[in-house]
């Protein structure tokens, strides 16, 4: 049996390998151009692979006039992965201050309370 087409994952690795590779900025036509020949990505579904990276923010997307330009560099998703973890960090650090505040009010109660 002849082995099937690449799977939706494959070819959104593949796509982002290809802007990783080349750190440049294409038009959707370029990229219809060049999926196929470098990277074995059938054409027709090179727009929905990059829908969904755009959508996921690994590769980013704007509007010049009347045409679209995408473009990911390789630094960009340890960029954001570091803001992630800083925002992670700092939310960790503001339960933990809830909770020793919790604690040190539980801690008045129970000297408070009569033991009857």
């Amino acid at each position: 049996m002849a082995p099937r087409g690449l799977s939706a994952e494959e070819k959104r690795v593949k796509l982002l390998e290809l802007f990783h590779e080349s750190k440049d900025f294409y038009q959707l036509k370029e990229l219809e151009k060049l999926g196929p020949k470098l990277k074995g990505i059938v054409s027709q579904s090179v727009k929905d692979v990059l829908q969904s990276l755009v959508d996921d923010n690994l590769v980013c997307s704007d509007k010049i006039g009347t045409s679209n330009f995408f473009w990911s560099f390789p630094s960009a998703k340890g960029v954001m992965l570091q803001k992630k973890s800083d925002g992670l960090e700092a939310t960790l650090a503001s339960a933990q201050a809830a909770i020793e505040t919790l604690k040190a009010a539980i801690k008045d109660e129970e000297s408070q309370r009569t033991i009857t």
